[in-house]
């Protein structure tokens, strides 16, 4: 590898995201020069950056570089995978790989940033889904995981084979799609695996992940529990298969469907123009599901994750059409996403003091995992057999714990990286060569901005510590206005006490600091902090108006 990070005679890994946290993956495979990116997702900021809803990894490293980069081939249409490409493809100005199913999301989201027949897309089939990247000849490999067309890549490069898992699990009954077997994996594995980069999100689980044919019996079973009561199911959109579920589990049940959520309706369309829900029952409007006998409706929401303008959330604060009242039935047919904790509980909560029944996975076989389980990672380690573990796709903990685990299965290296980490995978022993900078930005309003910029600090002092706005006349007097303050009660009085303070401080300056623009505008600062520091407590952000010159 080159100063200045260019591959050579060599087969390297660097995570801009994904390595270190669940979400915003961003993977580069480095060989003869070239890059190629795997996945450009992003995350949600989860109040951790105030008046921010979605977080990017920053692609400064390879935004510099290119001209080394080949293409953006993405393994499925989750939003931690595809989220980024509508905010970033323009820029990149490579070519972009895809399943049907996941391009036309694709699709639908650069046409709604305006980029619509601006950015080159290879549309690939999962049949027949082989394709040749600059040095890099990369396999789609199907396997089951909670949205249609998820894949796992085998790209074979100079220095050997990779296997880039992307999000996956095993499932015997999958509903949707056909995974690649355990003969083909193994056979893959006879034909050797250099290494196996590797989800890691469920490695604490000693149990396999389950089967959605499983799902559509505990959901038939559960539904069934409540004749006569209308029944809600809360779900991720994305998951094709348990869509195909819930309208098995309507039909099954003499129940009518109704589906409410923007992003259910467009999931709903594109897997239909792709070939799936063929058989998807006729859904009907919210109007119609109101009018019908309580028991012969069942109802499809988005806002599983306790998100305020979804769906759930209005019906929960009965600010929506769809009605629920004391008896009915909410099924949450998902799992919380580490975070959404607080916000999924606020529901419940409204929910529970309504009267309304609820069971969540813990309580019934109504949900299962897009992740591998322990078992199942077991399993994969022995069929491909690989040389090198790279542990992506979690938190430090999960990467560790799966690098342990990988070892005790017989794989030679393990090498645990993150974020930022440059890995030489070949030739020689794997280990990390070198670390550049991946950062985060944000989208602040219509902005991308750094992350660890000054307007996100900026904002995080004012929401703990509020802003008080001093404007002085000619005379040097102060009018003063705070914000955020805990000060109500008191607040005459402080204000008093600070334009005294202010006035004292201005009439200690000397010499030429008297007539100084610049030292009256810091006295006058420093006095009121002090005064609002003394009175609260709190380091506010004081902001000193002085009169025209």
């Amino acid at each position: 590898m080159k100063k200045n990070y260019a591959p050579e005679d060599e087969l390297l890994f660097l995570a801009l995201g994904g390595s270190g946290e669940i979400g915003m993956n961003v993977n580069l495979y480095g060989c003869q020069g070239k890059w190629l990116m795997v996945d450009l997702g992003m995350t949600f900021s989860g109040g951790e950056y105030p008046g921010v809803d979605l977080v990017f990894a920053d692609l400064e490293f390879i935004e510099d570089r290119l001209d080394q980069l080949e293409a953006l081939v993405v393994t499925h249409a989750h939003e931690d995978h595809i989220g980024a490409i509508p905010y970033f493809a323009a820029d990149l100005g490579v070519p972009i790989y895809a399943t049907p199913f996941t391009m036309d999301l694709i699709k639908r989201k650069l046409a709604e940033a305006g980029l619509d027949g601006e950015i080159e897309l290879h549309t690939i089939d999962e049949d027949h889904g082989i394709f040749d990247v600059g040095p890099f000849k990369v396999t789609y490999l199907p396997l089951a995981h909670s949205i249609a067309e998820g894949n796992a890549l085998l790209i074979e490069t100079p220095h050997g084979k990779i296997f880039h898992t992307g999000d996956w699990k095993l499932d015997e009954d999958p509903i949707i799609g056909e995974p690649t077997t355990e003969d083909e994996l193994a056979e893959i594995g006879d034909e050797g695996v250099l290494a196996l980069v590797c989800d890691s999100t469920n490695v604490f689980n000693p149990a396999p992940s389950g089967s959605e044919g499983a799902v559509y019996k505990g959901l038939l079973e559960e539904v069934q529990k409540h004749s006569g009561k209308r029944v809600l199911v809360t779900t991720f959109a994305s998951n094709v298969a348990r869509l195909q579920t819930l309208g098995d589990v309507a039909r099954e049940t003499g129940r009518q469907l109704c589906v409410a959520g923007r992003s259910l309706d467009r999931i709903m369309e594109v897997a239909q123009d792709n070939g799936y829900l063929a058989e998807f029952p006729q859904v009907i409007d919210w109007d119609a599901a109101m009018r019908l006998p309580r028991g012969e409706v069942l109802i499809l929401a988005t806002g599983g994750q306790g998100e305020p303008r979804a769906a759930l959330s209005r019906i929960a604060e009965e600010n929506h059409p769809i009605e629920l009242v004391r008896g009915d039935v909410v099924l949450f047919s998902s799992r919380q996403i580490p975070g959404n904790e607080i916000a999924i509980g606020a529901i419940q909560n409204k929910l529970a003091e309504r009267g309304i029944t609820m069971v969540t996975d813990r309580q019934s076989m109504i949900h299962v995992s897009g992740h591998p389980g322990r078992p199942e990672l077991e399993a994969l380690y022995g069929w491909l057999r690989p040389e090198v573990l790279v542990p992506v796709h979690g938190e430090m903990r999960h990467m560790q714990e799966q690098a342990r685990l990988g070892k005790a299965n017989a794989i030679p290296h393990a090498v645990v990286q993150q974020n930022g980490d440059i890995v030489r995978l070949a030739p020689g022993k794997p280990e990390t060569v070198a670390q550049v900078r991946a950062g985060r930005l944000v989208l602040d309003g219509d902005l991308i901005v750094p992350a660890d910029g000054e307007t996100m600090a900026m904002r995080r002092r004012l929401m703990r510590d509020g802003v008080i706005v001093v404007a002085l006349d000619r005379a040097l007097e102060a009018q003063i206005e705070t914000l955020g303050l805990p000060l109500d009660e008191d607040h005459d009085d402080f204000v008093a006490e600070a334009r005294a303070d202010i006035g004292k401080a201005i009439a200690k300056l000397k010499g030429a600091d008297r007539k100084s623009r610049d030292a009256i505008h810091e006295a006058a600062r420093l006095a009121t902090r002090r005064t609002a520091q003394r009175w609260s407590g709190k380091k506010p952000q004081v902001r000193v108006l002085l009169p025209a010159a």
